[in-house]
């Protein structure tokens, strides 16, 4: 079984932090900073030892992942 890869994006409509699993388009819960949502999202991976990918919000590589964390739980 795949892993779940949880993403981190700045939403442009509103510029809300979102998170979502990759393949969806559901949001799973927004968030005003981007480090509010990282937390809830590492928290998430970490319980199912799933990958965080945050993304950019700003420069050249906007939208784009900055770096795939793989978080392993207990």
């Amino acid at each position: 079984m795949a892993s779940k890869i949880y993403h981190v994006s700045k939403r442009a409509s509103d510029s809300k932090w979102q998170v979502f699993i990759h393949g969806s388009d559901k949001v799973i819960k927004l968030f005003d900073t981007k480090p509010e949502a990282e937390a809830y999202c590492e928290q998430m991976a970490k319980n199912q030892r799933a990958t965080l990918l945050v993304h950019n919000s700003k420069g050249a590589s906007k939208g784009k992942a900055n770096a795939a964390k793989i978080v392993k739980g207990k």
